[in-house]
């Protein structure tokens, strides 16, 4: 059996109905995250565990040619109501980024971010607890969910420090982060080692290999509009463009450097 070289992470966020064109971009249906996963199965994708995502990076683990990691961010109830199910069906393991100090609140951060100002339950800790006995494992998204690079140090210490505290504080064994909004420099990357996380997810798009910085860790963007079309040429391409022009593309440079003209 071939082994994975390089491991692609897709990071989804709400799952349940969107109300406007923002929405769409960050919120996924029940009806299209199940064909999502289903394509994938067909197609042979096989999901794994962060665990063993970085077991594997470390050289401690061989993986399947595809497999794949399936990240959520923010901590959305309505992953619990309708993705978590789906997940079940085909024994296939998650990572989520919680925001620890609204734990069974709403995404109140999202309220001027979002055109009418929606926002949206968060998952409580009983349903944590239940996700975390089959399938799902839980890291941190900071404190608050705020951008890390408008912070001051002591703010910056509060936001990553403080959010492993909290998660702990739940027994929830937190070890990776996920930077919020995606946004974070050398300094920001610091201040999350330095609060005893292990590796931390960018949403810099691309393939892992096993030599990627370990708290640079790429990820795509699956937004809610992706069809599984789109998706599968995603996952396949490494890349946020899944449009079929991008697709032509790589197959037109792969044919190119098997003639020796690339």
């Amino acid at each position: 059996m071939d082994t994975a070289q390089r491991i692609p992470v897709l990071m989804y966020h709400r799952v349940g109905d969107a109300h406007n064109m923002w929405e769409r971009k960050y919120c996924i249906s029940p009806q299209r995250f199940a064909e999502h996963m289903s394509a994938l199965a067909q197609s042979n994708w096989q999901a794994v565990s962060v665990d063993d995502f970085m077991a594997w990076r470390q050289g401690k683990k061989t993986l399947p040619e595809k497999a794949f990691l399936i990240s959520f961010d923010d901590g959305f109830k309505g992953v619990y109501e309708h993705a978590w199910p789906v997940l079940r069906q085909y024994h296939w393991p998650a990572v989520m980024f919680l925001v620890s100090n609204l734990i069974g609140q709403k995404d109140v951060w999202s309220k001027n971010e979002n055109p009418e100002g929606n926002i949206y339950p968060l998952l409580n800790r009983t349903e944590i607890a239940e996700m975390a006995q089959e399938g799902f494992s839980f890291h941190g998204h900071s404190r608050n969910h705020k951008d890390l690079t408008a912070l001051n140090d002591t703010e910056l210490i509060d936001e990553t420090e403080g959010c492993k505290a909290e998660l702990n504080l739940l027994d929830i064994p937190c070890r990776y982060f996920a930077y919020p909004y995606g946004r974070f420099s050398e300094r920001e990357a610091t201040a999350v080692n330095a609060a005893g996380f292990e590796a931390a997810f960018s949403v810099q798009p691309g393939f892992n290999r096993p030599d990627v910085d370990i708290f640079r860790i790429r990820r795509l963007d699956i937004f809610g509009t992706d069809t599984s079309a789109m998706l599968l040429r995603k996952i396949t391409l490494g890349s946020n463009d899944g449009r079929l022009i991008a697709w032509a593309g790589y197959y037109l440079k792969q044919l190119q450097i098997r003639l020796g003209l690339g």
